[in-house]
């Protein structure tokens, strides 16, 4: 039996890569800052860490947070395995992450390098965002009466639960280094998902569409985040919409 160590095993995507990953012939352990037994701050690592990572043969590493430390956190992981001999460690990227200069994803970017230079085996999956992010995104511009949206900024957004599949099986295999990259079904403008989204939630507000500056602007403008040529993803934005307001009708 083959032991699997999920970081961030309680988060978005986390959670339904342990899903997966328990259906097989293998123990899976789910690390977080307050998932017992293995509650780790990875950003601090110490014994609770290589507790953890002991025994370990693969890491999926899913632990991330826009407010800092990943790198420090990588660091202190990526010491741990190789103390505990952990052969295969499996990372979740962001596609763009070498093209946009975007805080967040210079550090994934960064982190990305980090594990390649570890001396470990490694495999690197980039996706485009998650449908949950857009719509946390757009929930918090809808607060305003008037929506205020990026101009010509596209965005393709692709289902959790099926890069979480992807995840899963890339954890079973081998060191694959960078494999394809993963994108939604399909390309849509900003706009176009705000639409979909007030009419799903039945909120009236204009959308206003406006002109940014920056590198980052410019770049997420050209469409350095998305990925059309590996538009992979089946699961549409208007139907991960359905679903959730069905959980929310259901109280679940």
């Amino acid at each position: 039996m083959t032991t699997t160590l999920v970081t961030g095993g309680t988060g978005t995507l986390g959670r339904h890569v342990v899903e997966r990953l328990r259906t097989g012939a293998q123990e899976v352990r789910v690390l977080s800052r307050h998932s017992q037994p293995y509650a780790v701050d990875l950003r601090r690592g110490g014994s609770a860490l290589d507790a953890a990572v002991m025994g370990v043969d693969t890491v999926v590493h899913c632990a991330s947070t826009p407010r800092g430390g990943d790198e420090q956190a990588v660091r202190n992981l990526m010491a741990a395995a190789r103390r505990a001999g952990v052969g295969h460690v499996v990372y979740i990227s962001i596609v763009g992450v070498d093209q946009v200069p975007f805080g967040y994803y210079r550090t994934k970017f960064a982190v990305e390098r980090l594990i390649e230079e570890s001396g470990l085996g490694w495999t690197v999956l980039r996706t485009t965002q998650f449908h949950d992010l857009v719509l946390t995104l757009l929930q918090g511009l809808g607060k305003a009466p008037v929506m205020l949206l990026p101009a010509r900024v596209k965005d393709q957004p692709i289902e959790v639960t099926e890069v979480a599949d992807r995840l899963a099986e890339l954890a079973r295999g081998g060191p694959a280094g960078r494999v394809a990259d993963m994108g939604g079904p399909e390309v849509r403008t900003l706009e176009s998902l705000a639409r979909s989204y007030l009419e799903t939630t039945g909120r009236r507000r204009a959308v206003l569409k406006v002109p940014l500056r920056g590198a980052a602007y410019r770049a997420f403008r050209a469409g350095g985040h998305l990925a059309p040529e590996h538009a992979v993803g089946k699961g549409t934005f208007e139907e991960f919409l359905a679903a959730r307001a069905e959980r929310v009708r259901a109280g679940r």
